[in-house]
């Protein structure tokens, strides 16, 4: 299983609260293997009032906050039961579990807010194995050969034909595989 994205609804204006508490049960029950991020979807918004320039953080979602987990029994359990939780969006309920996000819906999301799904650099390697996940690749696997993290790019060896050619891809075109 790979990790991957869901929306988890709270109550709203607890947010931060339940972020806090999840991110401390995943650390102290052990889990930091399959809850990776939790993320509150904010966007700073700058108003002018009275000639002075004031920034303004906003939730861009009230009431949802973002994870990055393996959707495990385990991990499920943890986060459904986190004190402030009221349920997976994309869930029927009935003990089903949700569907995740797609790649571009978090990119979009996450890219408002000046994060990466990907940290470049922390979470892909030279060799590592990919998956293209957007545009004309899309679907195949490859190996990371170059990293250039300034320009959130890199270059990954594709089988095209039996022959390895090396093609340049967006961060946000590729998932770890």
């Amino acid at each position: 299983m790979e990790k991957e994205w869901y929306v988890v609804n709270t109550y709203s204006g607890h947010e931060n609260k339940v972020k806090e508490k999840l991110e401390m049960r995943a650390s102290t029950m052990g889990m930091e293997d399959y809850i990776f991020r939790v993320v509150v979807p904010e966007q700073t918004e700058v108003e002018y009032k009275d000639g002075e320039k004031k920034e303004k953080v906003k939730k861009m979602f009230p009431g949802y906050i973002l994870v990055e987990m393996v959707m495990t029994d385990e991990a499920w359990f943890i986060v459904r039961n986190t004190p402030g939780v009221t349920g997976f969006i994309g869930s029927s309920g009935k003990g089903a579990k949700p569907f995740p996000l797609t790649p571009a819906e978090v990119d979009k999301i996450l890219g408002s807010m000046g994060i990466s799904r990907l940290e470049i650099g922390n979470e892909l390697n030279i060799d590592d194995m990919v998956k293209v996940v957007e545009g004309p690749f899309n679907g195949m696997f490859g190996k990371v050969r170059n990293i250039e993290p300034t320009t959130g790019s890199l270059e990954v060896a594709l089988d095209l034909f039996g022959q390895e050619t090396i093609v340049e891809l967006q961060i946000s075109q590729i998932s770890k595989a």
